[in-house]
């Protein structure tokens, strides 16, 4: 089987509900779920009910990819239209209170407020998952501890969240500070095996921690029921062209690091501690701050080493075919990313519902409305 066909993507986006005329989230997400619609169980609640998620069908490339993700967004829009909303992706509203938000009535998301209170209240948040798929679990271990390395470099090309109850916060990923606050979160540890992996989920079922492996939330993670590396760190984009360049990226850096294990080459292994370091530079900055090479031990500008991973996986993106969906990631470096264009509508309208307007334009971007 060709790199292309083993390394599968799943994309899931997670979008707010909106009300056109005011641009308020709305807690309308069984409105949605329960009209006649074309999206059968591509289409799911979240925990409190103004977020819709949608996730594509196993994808054999990026192609396939783009064109799921722009049947999914095109139909949700439509949907959403008939029922007297929008849609908007961001990955924090610009001024909802996540208290006049209600909680979707499921029994896991009940259980999540029960155990984590307010914390679970507040998670007001979206995100953009994308699957790669590795069925073999003791390889998926090895590429999760490398590809933490650059976690921060594909965070910081998403970042799209400046502002959390009508301030503008100073970051360009608040979201990511909001998820924080859970538990299990972040970049997760390096782990020697599989089994170690093993031991530790074990552990935490048998003191009571968790009841099931999807409480690991961390930005990356094997997804305990899909044969997948499961990249949950990015902020959801607001134009599909983002979304597709991430999702190539992403694969195309997972595809590297495989064919470095199969020449038997190693990649260095950095400690979380240091790898934070870096996450919280790209949440603050994006593409506009440093991050730090480890390598060199020194700063240096996030949009150069951009450029040192692109050409890092440019051997893999032809045999991918995804050489056009990761030149993209240019133009997100050229326009800025989502944070960035937020923040140049605020600077000129001084209105965050304004800003809202343009979130919503740009997440219809490119789709089939007709």
């Amino acid at each position: 089987m060709s790199e292309a066909g083993l390394f599968t993507l799943g994309i899931e986006e997670e979008f707010q509900i909106i009300d056109p005329a005011t641009g308020d989230l709305r807690s309308h997400v069984q409105h949605l779920i329960d009209d006649e619609h074309t999206l059968l169980d591509q289409l799911k609640p979240e925990l409190h009910q103004s977020v819709i998620e949608v996730g594509t069908n196993i994808c054999r490339d990026i192609k396939e990819a783009r064109r799921e993700v722009v049947r999914l967004r095109s139909d949700l829009a439509k949907l959403a239209r008939r029922n007297g909303l929008t849609i908007a992706a961001a990955g924090t509203h610009p001024f909802a209170h996540w208290k006049d938000q209600e909680i979707t009535p499921n029994e896991r998301y009940q259980a999540i407020v029960e155990d984590l209170q307010q914390v679970a209240r507040a998670n007001l948040i979206f995100g953009l998952h994308v699957h790669v798929g590795i069925p073999d679990r003791e390889l998926a271990i090895h590429i999760m501890n490398s590809v933490r390395y650059f976690l921060p470099h594909i965070f910081a090309l998403s970042t799209n969240s400046p502002f959390w109850q009508g301030r503008n916060t100073g970051l360009k990923s608040f979201r990511s500070k909001v998820f924080d606050r859970f538990p299990r979160t972040g970049i997760p540890d390096h782990f020697q095996s599989l089994s170690e992996y093993e031991n530790y989920v074990k552990l935490l079922i048998k003191t009571r921690c968790i009841d099931n492996p999807k409480s690991i939330w961390w930005d990356i993670r094997m997804h305990p029921f899909f044969d997948t590396l499961e990249f949950r760190i990015c902020d959801v984009p607001m134009r599909v062209d983002e979304t597709i360049a991430l999702a190539a990226l992403i694969q195309a850096v997972t595809v590297k690091l495989h064919k470095l294990i199969k020449q038997n080459l190693g990649f260095r292994l950095y400690r979380r501690l240091l790898l934070n370091e870096n996450k919280w530079r790209a949440a603050r900055h994006g593409i506009k701050g440093k991050l730090i090479d480890f390598g060199k031990q020194e700063e240096v500008p996030c949009i150069d080493l951009i450029h040192e991973l692109l050409a890092f996986i440019d051997d893999v993106v032809d045999e991918l075919g995804s050489r056009e969906e990761i030149n993209y990631i240019h133009q997100i470096l050229n326009a800025g990313t989502g944070a960035d264009r937020q923040l140049q509508v605020w600077e000129q309208a001084q209105d965050v519902r304004e800003v809202v307007a343009f979130i919503v334009r740009e997440t219809h971007h490119g789709l089939d409305l007709a």
